[in-house]
């Protein structure tokens, strides 16, 4: 699984920045546990959602993040997650965004003004390890 991140705001209890998302492979869909970063939510009903592990974490509500290097549409609120996950899945299929992986390698390319978002060899990839350039 790749991971990467993008960072804002204080640090959590997991360590990470509250504006450090993390790049995940593994994941269906954009998650945070931080209300403020959402720039519009809709509320669900609670719905269990379960982790890998099999935790059942409650989805409460479904919206749009904008950091300064992404534009995250449909991210759901959970506010027991320690940590924001970024869908490689959905940023692959948004069109906005080139993922490229080889290896232990990942980057993720703004297509219209052709900057890299982020590179990162082999470790977990997060929106601070995100390099300008082409």
């Amino acid at each position: 699984m790749f991971a990467s991140s993008i960072s804002w705001l204080p640090h959590s209890s997991s360590g990470m920045s509250h504006s450090e998302w993390v790049l995940d492979s593994g994941t269906s869909h954009h998650m945070s546990p931080d209300s403020s970063s959402f720039t519009s939510v809709s509320p669900l009903s609670s719905i269990p959602l379960m982790t890998a592990d099999g935790t059942p974490m409650p989805l409460t509500s479904v919206g749009s993040v904008v950091t300064p290097h992404l534009s995250l549409p449909t991210v759901y609120f959970i506010p027991k997650l320690k940590l924001n996950l970024a869908s490689i899945g959905q940023i692959y299929d948004s069109d906005d965004y080139l993922v490229m992986f080889s290896g232990s390698f990942c980057c993720v390319q703004d297509k219209v003004v052709k900057i890299t978002i982020l590179t990162r060899h082999g470790k977990p990839y997060t929106n601070s390890d995100r390099k300008n350039g082409s």
